[in-house]
């Protein structure tokens, strides 16, 4: 199957759907505007998954999972930076650190991580490989296609959606001057709260994405929550000049206008306290 385009034309879904009907056995590349990933499959099942420069050692994503605390992780990498996946699995299943299904579970669902990242990818170019997979000392997992492709439709619509609700990243938030949320219900998450503390008319969307390490629907999703709880709304940052010279330079965002903040977690205290 010689399979290679461009994202515009053919989406992630798709590409997926054919993969999976054709039951090829090869490597995805995708290359964005960014960074680049690889998918690898065999007979239509995913098998392996990397973005970009991420550490893909069986040691880092077992740490990620959680099945290797800090200190054992740190220990691996420095005792068996030689090792291939393979052999590092086997020592430590052996030396009773975890169990085979722990380490299957947690490559399965970090290479399923990678893909759904790639649903939000609407530019970039595309080609298949036949045959081509990744070295012999990395771990391969059997994952069936189907259940990805479902979840990646549904992404897509909320992808979408929250497009439609937030068309451009280069805009900027302020806080509302009164706020229309019912502060009843107000309980924001860690990543509310990261995002929260760099809300300034000087920092677009975007460049507070960058700073608090989220990608575009991530951010999105947060911001739209933000906007229909009543608490932010979206502003043009000053000047398109400023803001060019703002994204070339990639400065750090400014905090959160400190006075707007306290007013705000005042307000929400205050209500609080009336209940």
């Amino acid at each position: 199957m010689a399979l290679k385009g461009n994202l515009r034309d053919f989406t992630i879904t798709q590409l997926l759907n054919l993969i999976n009907l054709a039951q090829k056995t090869g490597t995805l590349v995708v290359e964005g505007p960014s960074e680049a990933a690889w998918v690898s499959f065999r007979e239509g099942k995913l098998a392996f998954a990397q973005m970009g420069h991420e550490d893909t050692s069986l040691a880092t994503i077992l740490h990620r999972a959680n099945k290797i605390n800090t200190a054992q992780h740190r220990v691996i990498k420095e005792r068996a930076a030689q090792m291939s996946d393979k052999e590092l699995g086997l020592l430590l299943i052996n030396a009773n650190y975890i169990n085979q299904q722990d380490i299957l579970t947690s490559l399965q669902a970090y290479f399923s991580s990678v893909v759904s990242r790639l649903f939000t990818w609407v530019e970039g170019l595309f080609r298949f490989e036949n045959e081509a997979l990744p070295p012999d000392g990395k771990i391969l997992v059997r994952v069936g296609l189907e259940n990805l492709i479902i979840e990646g439709a549904r992404r897509m619509r909320e992808w979408e959606q929250l497009q439609d609700e937030i068309p451009s990243l280069e805009m900027a938030l302020k806080f509302a001057d009164r706020p229309g949320a019912n502060l009843r219900n107000v309980n924001l998450s860690v990543e509310e709260w990261r995002v929260v503390s760099y809300i300034n008319p000087k920092n677009t969307i975007r460049q507070i994405a960058r700073t608090v390490k989220m990608n575009d629907l991530e951010i999105r999703k947060v911001i739209y929550g933000l906007l229909q709880a009543g608490l932010v709304e979206i502003v043009r940052p000053p000047g398109a000049v400023a803001v060019a010279v703002f994204q070339q330079r990639q400065a750090q965002p400014e905090q959160g206008n400190k006075e707007e903040q306290k007013s705000l977690i005042n307000r929400i205290i205050r209500r609080i306290r009336n209940l």
